[in-house]
């Protein structure tokens, strides 16, 4: 969900050991996911389910014919992607595993009916698309359009403090999170590095610190009285501020702080430079810049008596990128998947949502639209038409993915009457009369009938009159050059706490209707006429 004008909130979660991942690649394969090891299952163990791997020892109750999970490949998803970095750069891995060729901003592009490519901004912005092969010029887009970003701690460019002999980290608060939910977790930290190399170039690099690092604690309830009454509120200024560590007041540290003082790592601890510098197996020297997420450490995970919930950090929005990214996957993983389309197939997930989208790899940046503009270009050859890019913006689609607010069984008088989600009933469309959806009458319409040919249900969502409704990037997108636009989601709880929850069986659904989407929504959309 968005951001800036919501009152609704969310983010982290992760997994439990060291890992290094360079921005131009080093995955270990063992991650890759295999759709055939899965289908719905019923644990026979009482852990909880953290990863697609620990589905080998869960006993099969799929019946033949039906689709396989995606549910244990999503959570292992989640518990990569710590960050916004890292979401982008396993759904790289994810795409050149699966034959998408990668495209640089910078350079020419060469593309060819029936090719499937990607290109990356920002290491938190990824734009793939798969070509038709009957495409001609002028024809449409069928674009399924997410966002990376969830509502976190950043540390401060200036994260160095200590109080009452305590060595402190400064962060601040980006988006709309339920903050109070980030007091006593445990927490680390993750993002991206600069790192000098040996011959003068520099590096960029992805770091995730598993262990548990930081922690937020909350004030015993002895000292503070009046917090059963009055509630928490904590001041987010001078409350949310991670301990790291004790502060030792010996000459060793004393004389290690000074010497550090004129470098810029003094903006951070030694003691945190040091935990990333072992990460990265690079000097402390080395580091030249870092930008760092706190993340929650608890992996992401099913849960429920019969497991049937999803129990994550980061569902809002990873949830719908990580669905987009694998139906468009899946539905052209074989040469003759692509044989009969007309238009083009395009996932594109976004960062900065949860503040508004305006930046350079935010939905509010022309990304997308330069993009379908360059791939026209490139595939018109010497077609001398006019309007060929206008044309094809009015026969596209865009389907605005991101997550709902499933009714919630001790607040129900929180939603309107007749429109009330529940989990594990399907993906939720989602409407408003003044704009803060994208969604019409007939893109509504369009999006249901590929449910209904696929025997999908769905579920409708508007907000009651007396509450304000937070918005997506459907809205900056369709009126970003005037495409089709439906406004949809999961519907889940806890939306922007540390800990979220959605159903089991919507991620399945979900996945589904985005590849029906693809497979099937030129047909469909050939017989409706309305201008």
């Amino acid at each position: 969900m968005a951001a800036i004008t919501r009152l609704q909130l969310f983010q982290s979660s992760a997994v439990v050991k060291p890992s290094v991942i360079l921005a131009n690649f080093s995955y270990s394969s063992s991650t890759f996911f295999n759709p055939k090891l899965y289908g719905n299952r019923k644990l026979s163990i009482s852990p909880p389910l953290c990863s697609k791997s620990d589905q080998i020892s869960l006993e099969s109750s799929s019946t033949p014919g039906t689709s396989p999970s995606i549910v244990g490949d999503l959570l292992d998803y989640l518990n990569e992607s710590w960050t916004q970095f890292h979401a982008t750069a396993e759904a790289k891995r994810q795409l050149i595993a699966a034959g998408f060729h990668l495209l640089n901003e910078n350079d020419e592009w060469d593309l060819k009916p029936g090719g499937r490519y990607f290109f990356t901004r920002n290491m938190s912005c990824l734009v793939a698309f798969a070509i038709g092969e009957k495409y001609s010029v002028g024809n449409g887009f069928h674009v399924i359009a997410a966002h990376t970003d969830s509502p976190c701690l950043k540390l401060k460019p200036k994260s160095a403090s200590s109080k009452s002999g305590y060595l402190m980290v400064n962060v601040q608060t980006y988006g709309a999170g339920l903050w109070h939910t980030w007091f006593d977790r445990d927490l680390s930290v993750a993002g991206r590095v600069i790192v000098r190399g040996n011959d003068g170039s520099f590096l960029h690099k992805l770091v995730k610190v598993k262990r548990p690092l930081l922690r937020v604690p909350t004030l015993a309830i002895h000292l503070d009285r009046t917090v059963s009454k009055d509630g928490f509120k904590p001041n987010l200024e001078t409350h949310l501020i991670p301990l790291l560590a004790t502060k030792l007041e010996d000459a060793t540290t004393e004389s290690k702080e000074k010497s550090n003082a004129s470098s810029s790592k003094a903006a951070h601890h030694p003691l945190l430079v040091q935990v990333l510098s072992d990460e990265l197996n690079c000097g402390i020297d080395d580091i030249a810049s870092i930008e760092l997420n706190i993340c929650d450490t608890q992996p992401s995970c099913l849960g429920g008596g019969n497991n049937e919930f999803i129990f994550s950090g980061r569902l809002d929005n990873l949830a719908s990128s990580y669905c987009a990214l694998r139906a468009l996957v899946d539905s052209c993983e074989v040469p003759g998947d692509l044989s009969s389309e007309h238009a083009i197939r395009m996932v594109a997930l976004f960062d900065n949502e949860e503040v508004g989208s305006g930046s350079i790899q935010g939905a509010g940046a022309p990304t997308m639209f330069q993009a379908m503009r360059r791939i026209v270009d490139c595939l018109a050859h010497q077609y001398v038409g006019e309007g060929a890019f206008e044309r094809s913006i009015r026969q596209s689609f865009l389907v605005s993915a991101d997550m709902a607010h499933g009714v919630h069984p001790n607040f129900t008088d929180k939603h309107e009457e007749h429109h009330r989600p529940e989990l594990q009933k399907g993906l939720v469309i989602k409407h408003n009369a003044n704009q803060r959806y994208a969604t019409s009458g007939v893109t509504s319409f369009l999006f249901k009938e590929v449910a209904k040919i696929h025997n999908l249900p769905t579920q409708e969502f508007v907000v009651r009159n007396d509450m304000g409704c937070g918005s997506t990037i459907g809205p900056i997108l369709a009126s970003g050059v005037g495409i089709r636009t439906v406004d949809c989601g999961i519907a889940q709880l806890s939306m922007h706490s540390v800990r979220e929850i959605c159903g089991k069986e919507d991620v399945d659904i979900a996945y589904k209707h985005f590849k029906a989407f693809y497979q099937s929504f030129s047909s469909i959309d050939r017989k409706l006429n309305v201008d």
